[in-house]
């Protein structure tokens, strides 16, 4: 029987990173890994043939290369980046793997202290909102890794008052920049460590978030926000409010894509009782979020705003028209 959505989904967007990283894998390993029959891995690799870019044609779609029993990717179609864990994610985690390594009779207890380690390595630490002079305080679970390269050179740049190069990811456009900033403070806001700085590219202040910092250069010049470049102030929500230029869409996420409100950020959560949310959601580049809501088909109800419910409708005829079935 077929995996439901909410099952698979998940594991199809880890499945080409966890190959991109295995190339040549045989697939009852694959299958093993992720913990479903061989049957069903085989399923979900027929499906990844189907996903990919808009175009949806050759070069737009993922591709697999299968030789004998093992199955390398050629073309992640821009899948490569791994899910995330929410920072009570990766605490929730690391704590039941400390547990398993205290108990008694543990099959293979240096595979769960590597499991541990690479949790540790990629969580950082996890607590509540507080001002960061240079390390984080009042931090509820200390899950004790060394800071990564980028990090420590954020944490350097804040504490000698020098510039940054910054390689970042940003979620709402769902693309990697580089840009020049200023430091001003780290701040923890919501279990998540942020730089908050001038961006000179942007001409004002944003808050860029270490764990989605790829790469940090101290530069040889003075940090020098313009004199009346301001901190903010206030609550989560507010330290958090995304760009003013961003565009803000209503959702209504079903069971299947409340994925969609732990991998991006979204405001204004409110949950219904048959298990869907209604969200705002923020994006900067239209055609993006279109083919993220086409992704999700009706498993997302789009309310506003009206140019992206048409641009959705358009981007769906123009999908259909294209395999013979019309709108």
């Amino acid at each position: 029987m077929t995996a439901g959505v909410a099952e698979r989904l998940p594991r199809l967007l880890t499945l080409v990173p966890y190959l991109l990283a295995r190339p040549g894998i045989a697939v009852a390993e694959a299958a093993a890994d992720f913990g479903v029959a061989e049957a069903q891995l085989r399923r979900d690799l027929e499906l990844l043939w189907m996903c990919g870019l808009p175009g949806y044609g050759p070069g737009d779609l993922v591709d697999l290369s299968f030789e004998g029993d093992t199955v390398t990717v050629t073309f992640d179609a821009g899948m490569r980046r791994p899910l995330r864990l929410s920072g009570d994610e990766a605490a929730t985690l690391a704590v039941a793997l400390r547990a398993l390594a205290d108990a008694p009779g543990v099959v293979d207890a240096d595979a769960v202290q590597r499991a541990l380690a690479k949790i540790e390595d990629a969580a950082g630490r996890v607590g509540t909102r507080t001002e960061l002079p240079a390390e984080p305080e009042g931090v509820a679970v200390g899950l004790g890794r060394a800071p990564g390269r980028a990090e420590d050179a954020v944490r350097r740049g804040v504490e000698t008052g020098r510039a940054l190069r910054l390689t970042y990811y940003s979620a709402s456009r769902d693309a990697v920049g580089r840009r020049v900033v200023d430091p001003m403070r780290l701040l923890l806001v919501d279990a998540s460590v942020y730089l908050e700085a001038w961006c000179r590219r942007a001409e004002g202040v944003r808050l860029f978030r270490l764990d989605r910092v790829d790469d940090a250069e101290v530069l040889d010049e003075p940090s020098a926000p313009p004199p009346g470049a301001r901190g903010r102030e206030g609550s989560g929500d507010d330290l958090l409010r995304p760009d003013d230029g961003a565009h803000v869409a209503a959702l209504v996420l079903r069971p299947a894509a409340r994925w969609v409100a732990e991998y991006y950020p979204v405001e204004d959560l409110h949950a219904d009782d048959d298990g869907s949310a209604r969200v705002t959601m923020r994006y900067g580049d239209r055609d993006w979020m279109v083919r993220l809501l086409l992704g999700l088909g009706d498993a997302v109800e789009v309310l506003a705003p009206p140019d992206l419910v048409e641009a959705r409708r358009a981007r769906a005829r123009e999908a259909l028209a294209a395999y013979g079935e019309g709108a």
